[in-house]
Formats: C-alpha cells, sequence, structure tokens
C-alpha cells in the first residue's frame, strides 16, 4: 500500500508540527504574548498550542481543499520540534502555500519566514524503486526559550479517500488553548465522521451556507496539558479526535463508495480485478512443484516458500498506485514488488496450484483499525488462505514481502488486528492470527561459574517464541556478529560484561517462530566480596522495576497489551570454600494482572539453583485498579533483587 499517502491519518504527528501565521502586514503589535495565556496551561507543558484553525473543504467527489493555521508557545528542549514543520505533497497532493513567523515571549515579531527558508524535500524511504512524496519544511526554532511559532499551510488534494482527522492534542505534555475544525461539503456529499474523548460542552454545529454547502464545525478551548503514566493507553485513545471519512470518493478517475467496509472492499476488488495473470511459464513451474502433494496446508507452504526465494520486495508509490497492482505478469519478469503486488502474485500461484486465497488490507505496525467507523485507515497489504478442504477447516496468513518470515507467521507488524478482506462481494472484517502469552515465550537457563573473588563466567541459553523473538530475529538476520553484539549489550540489564560468544539459530517448523540465542558472559566483580562473605543477586538478566510513586489521581486506564510467558533457571556453581549463608524467601504472586513466582534451593552438589516464572496475560484494568497494580509490581520488583549471602567456610 502507498505507506506516505496517509497524509490524513499517520501523517498527521508530523502536521501537528505546522502552526497559524502572521503576515508581514500585521504590524508591530505583539501577539501570543505568553503572560497573555492563562497560567494553568502552562502547568507540566512543554508547548501550548494558542490557536489552531483547521478547515477541509470539499469542493467535489474528487477534489478538497485543506488549509491549516496554528500557533505554538514552545518552552524548553523537549517542545522544540514544535518549532519547525513538514508539509507532505504528491502527484494527488499540491501544496498551495506555506507561511510562517516567530515571536519572543512578550509577542513581539522576531522573524518572518522567507521563501528561501522553505526547503523542498524528497521523501523516499531508500528501498523504493519509485516514490513521489516529497515535503515542504520549515524551521523556526530559537535558542532562546519561551517562543511562539505561527505557521499556515493549504493542500489541494484530488485523493478524496482521505478525509482530515482532527487531533487538536496529539500528544502528552501540550496543553491546548484555542483548537476549532470546520468540515464544509456539498449537500449531496455528506460527512461521515466519529468524535471520540471530547470534552462536555464541545457541539457539532450543522449550519446551511450559500452555495449548497453543509457546514460542521468543532471547538476546543483551555485543555490542560496531560502527563504519560506508565501501562497506559496511547495518548491517541485518550485524547480529543474527530474522525471524518467520505460518502464517495475518487482517484484518478475511479470513482467508490464509502458507506460500509462492503463498499469500500468493492473499490479495492474492482480496482486490481483482471491483474493475476501468470504467463505459462510460471504456471507450470507451480504445477510441477505441487504435483502429487495431497495436502493442501503442504502445497500451500511450498508456494510460499517459492515466492520468497524468487522475489523481493520493493516499493512503488506513485498516484493510484498506492492502492492498485502491478498485474502478476509484471512481478514474473521482474522478481520484485509491491505489497500489493507480491501478495496478488501470491494469490496468483496458488490460484495455479487449485487453492483459493484473498487479498487483506491491514494496518501494519501501528494501532488497529476502529472497526467500528469504515474508512481508509490501511498501510499494508497481506493475503489470507482459508484451507476449505482440510478436514478442520483453518486459515493460513501470509506475509508476501518478506524473504524470512515463517511460513504462516504474521508477527507483531501485522498479528493480533483487524484486516479487510478484499473478495468479489466486497470487504469483510476478519482478525489476523492472534498472539498471547502461551505463543509468546521466553524460557532460559544460564549456568553461573562464581570465583572466590565475585568475578564471574556465564553460558546463557535463551529459547524466544512467538512475538518474543520478532526483534531478534530482525537482529539476526540483518546484521553480523560484531554488530549484534553492540546491539545487544545495550539491552543487557549488566554493568560489567563482556561478550564473549553470541550466535542465533532459527526453527520455523511450528506454527509460531522459535529463536535459539546462545551467549557467553563474562562478569567480573559479579558477586560483591567483603570479608568472608559474597552478595550477589541470583536473578541475572530479567530483573523488572517498580512502577514511579503517583502524582495525584491516576488518569487512565491500565492497559497490559503485550502478554508473555518468561521461564528463567539460573544454575550458579558456587566456588570450594564457600557456603550459602543466606537464601532469598520463596515468592508466590497469583493477581489478576499475572502470576509470579521466584525461588532458589541448594542442590545436592552444592549448587544454587534460581527458579523464576511470570506470566503476564493481554488485560485492561480501570484506573481505580493502579493502586493494586503498583503494589503487584513493587512485589516483583523486590523479589528480583533479592540477594544471596555466601559465607567462607573453615579450614
Amino acid at each position: 500500500m502507498k505507506t506516505m499517502l496517509l497524509v490524513k491519518s499517520a501523517c498527521w504527528a508530523l502536521l501537528f508540527l505546522s502552526g497559524s501565521v502572521a503576515s508581514a502586514a500585521a504590524g508591530p503589535a505583539p501577539k501570543y504574548a505568553v503572560a497573555d495565556m492563562p497560567a494553568t496551561l502552562r502547568e507540566n507543558a512543554h508547548a501550548v498550542v494558542r490557536l489552531s484553525d483547521e478547515t477541509l473543504l470539499v469542493k467535489s467527489a474528487g477534489r478538497t481543499i485543506e488549509t491549516v493555521r496554528r500557533a505554538v508557545t514552545i518552552f524548553d528542549d523537549a517542545g522544540a520540534d514544535y518549532g519547525r514543520t513538514l508539509v507532505y505533497y504528491d502527484q494527488l497532493n499540491t501544496v498551495s502555500y506555506l507561511r510562517g513567523a516567530v515571536y519572543d515571549a512578550d509577542g513581539r515579531l522576531l522573524r518572518v519566514l522567507k521563501p528561501s527558508d522553505i526547503k523542498d524535500v524528497s521523501l523516499s524511504d531508500g528501498f523504493s524503486l519509485a516514490n513521489d512524496g516529497r515535503g515542504r519544511t520549515a524551521d523556526l526554532r530559537q535558542p532562546t526559550y519561551p517562543y511562539t511559532v505561527d505557521f499556515e499551510y493549504e493542500i489541494n488534494s484530488t485523493n478524496t479517500l482521505f478525509y482530515s482527522t482532527w487531533r487538536p492534542q496529539p500528544a502528552e505534555q501540550v496543553a491546548v488553548e484555542q483548537a476549532s475544525f470546520r468540515v464544509l461539503t456539498p449537500t449531496e456529499l455528506p460527512l461521515r465522521y466519529q468524535e471520540r474523548n471530547l470534552p462536555a460542552g464541545t457541539a457539532v454545529a450543522r449550519t446551511s451556507q450559500t452555495g449548497n454547502l453543509q457546514a460542521y464545525e468543532w471547538q476546543i478551548k483551555n485543555l490542560a496539558a496531560i502527563e504519560d503514566e506508565p501501562d497506559s493507553p496511547p495518548v491517541s485513545e485518550t485524547t480529543p479526535v474527530v474522525f471524518t471519512a467520505p460518502s464517495q470518493f475518487e482517484v484518478q478517475g475511479h470513482l467508490g463508495m464509502l458507506t460500509s467496509w462492503q463498499t469500500l472492499g468493492l473499490w479495492n476488488y474492482q480496482l486490481n480485478a483482471g491483474r493475476d495473470e501468470l504467463p505459462a511459464t510460471v504456471q507450470a513451474k507451480i504445477a510441477a512443484l505441487v504435483q502429487g502433494e495431497t495436502d493442501e496446508r503442504a502445497r500451500v507452504k511450498k508456494v510460499y516458500e517459492w515466492l520468497q526465494a524468487n522475489t523481493r520486495y520493493i516499493s512503488v508509490q506513485l498516484g493510484i498506485g498506492g492502492w492498485q497492482t502491478f498485474p502478476a505478469s509484471s512481478v514474473a519478469a521482474n522478481g520484485y514488488g509491491d505489497c500489493k503486488a507480491l501478495t496478488n502474485y501470491c494469490q496468483a500461484l496458488l490460484k495455479a496450484a487449485g487453492i483459493t486465497a484473498h487479498c487483506a488490507l491491514v494496518r501494519a505496525d501501528e494501532e488497529d483499525i476502529r472497526t467500528e467507523f469504515p474508512s481508509q485507515q490501511f498501510n499494508h497489504v497481506v493475503l489470507c488462505v482459508p484451507l476449505l478442504k482440510a478436514a478442520k477447516r483453518d486459515t493460513v496468513w501470509l506475509e508476501c514481502t518478506s524473504q524470512t518470515n515463517a511460513f504462516g507467521y504474521m508477527s507483531s507488524f501485522t498479528g493480533n488486528r483487524h484486516a479487510l478482506l478484499i473478495t468479489p462481494q466486497g470487504g469483510m472484517i476478519v482478525r489476523t492470527p492472534r498472539y498471547g502469552a502461551p505463543e509468546n515465550r521466553r524460557e532460559r537457563l544460564a549456568d553461573v561459574f562464581l570465583d572466590t573473588q565475585g568475578s564471574a563466567t556465564a553460558s546463557i541459553r535463551t529459547k524466544r517464541t512467538g512475538l518474543e523473538q520478532d526483534n531478534y530475529a530482525a537482529l539476526a538476520s540483518s546484521l553480523n556478529v560484531a554488530d549484534q553484539k553492540k546491539v545487544l549489550s545495550e539491552r543487557l540489564p549488566l554493568a560489567n560484561f563482556t561478550i564473549s560468544k553470541l550466535a542465533y539459530a532459527a526453527d520455523h517448523r511450528g506454527t509460531v517462530p522459535t529463536l535459539t540465542e546462545t551467549l557467553g558472559l563474562m562478569l567480573p566483580g559479579w558477586a560483591n566480596v567483603s570479608g568472608k562473605r559474597a552478595f550477589l543477586t541470583p536473578n541475572l538478566l530479567s530483573r523488572w522495576n517498580a512502577l514511579p510513586a503517583s502524582v495525584g489521581e491516576r488518569r487512565t486506564d491500565i492497559w497490559l497489551d503485550n502478554p508473555f510467558s518468561y521461564a528463567d533457571t539460573v544454575r550458579i556453581h558456587v566456588p570450594a570454600g564457600f557456603k550459602p549463608e543466606s537464601l532469598p524467601a520463596t515468592v508466590q504472586l497469583t493477581t489478576a494482572f499475572g502470576t509470579y513466582s521466584s525461588q532458589v534451593q541448594t542442590l545436592p552438589d552444592g549448587t544454587l539453583l534460581y527458579v523464576r516464572r511470570l506470566l503476564m496475560p493481554r488485560t485492561r484494568f480501570g484506573r481505580t485498579e493502579y493502586p493494586a497494580y503498583q503494589d503487584f509490581r513493587r512485589r516483583i520488583s523486590n523479589a528480583d533483587k533479592a540477594q544471596i549471602v555466601l559465607v567462607k567456610t573453615e579450614a
């Protein structure tokens, strides 16, 4: 999919940096003086939006004009990024103007943005074969705080699949003094919208306008800055937002309806229909590949692995090419394609093998879509293969852009979310595979050999499965051993160590992939030796910290959206002449948040055996449960820091 074209959704974080313009003719009168804003807005704020005014004018089913004005007062380095802006454009979106000015704390004009200050940059991602995405950028950051930047721009678009999303407060520690959003649309093109988290009293005004236009307007004033809270929902789930979408749209002559998921899926299907024809030579190769294989899943796997071995991913992002695939014959000839093209190609290969599959739109590597509000929220395409002939009905999901993904594995990139299945009858919301604590495991066995001076060597074998192995699999497949060691060194929770050995081995035979890490460590001064005693913490690599103390009442719910199961076993080989004087108490915690246990015992040969277990399911709790959750985390932290005391035996 054409990721960069998600300008009305994915690029809003960048567009927020823009602001409201002051013209040169405004004169010397002060504007946006810091003393003029309510004092309550400065509390906990890195920046305050002084004025935000956004308008979306729908000219027709195929054209919109968006204007944005925004002034932001910046108080410190943490808010400095609001002092610059980037306005995205391409062949479907043009920037009519970008203007700006900056003011000091007293509201005196410091500088007006000149045309020569505005840079025009390519937004190529480095791997796209063709990418028409570009940006107009401006930088008005100042060395002395506070100051206020004031930007204005206008975008003309012929891509009406996307309408504006209004996020007046898109980040923590940003306050809002005044913000407004309006949409003007012809009465024959009614606006579809969804409101979330709007403050009480925020009303939608609908007024008939001249020229047969219907107006919708939202206004917000004096929103205090909010603080980030541990294990809270993303800020987009808790701050005010208005999503808008067309009821009818047009992209380069391709007209579509967007009144349901079914109609959006039908537009996508019709846009790509007839592009799955394969050359006869490729059809013959696939027929030979699956000849004699009667198991449906096995045939799908053979075709998928053939695709991985014979194609590579290159993004193509030009105009309607953001949604319309290259023909399968093009991928067969060139050996490459973007996510649409490779998914369409795999679908065609499976068709040649006698298997029906469907493309599915998904929002990858981001929050899940809002299923209750049909609209274009997707940036990626995967393939869904229902195994209709299997004795037990099943579905295989294929990530067609990866040459290393395990068969049927979606990973954190596209797993655990909803997708829009594209069928001849239209679109249908379905779920991609879900990976919970049983699938996301980390099992670690460590042997630590301690010497009499307190130094140690460790041999560690860690097996990770499911989402737990994703980042490490990327590390293992993309970097050499030296660079792997550098990255891993930043992740290990140890103060003093040297990596003596590091190796990874992947196993893709299961329903979720497994990655085994073999690690050797040298640990100088691992134990603190003082007189006749040595003090050491048996929890080598898996310590959890307690949560910070609460300041005031908890604002948000508790979202524990990362389910996992950890098992740690550490065998500590005690040097001759030492024996345990004190061992940590056994801890067992069973709560709604998760379960934890840890214990240390002495084996017959004098080896100390430390066993730790932690299971965290995917759960969500109301904010009133936060004190209990804090206590759970505190008790885990205390147990993880508990020490063993060894004492020298008498000669």
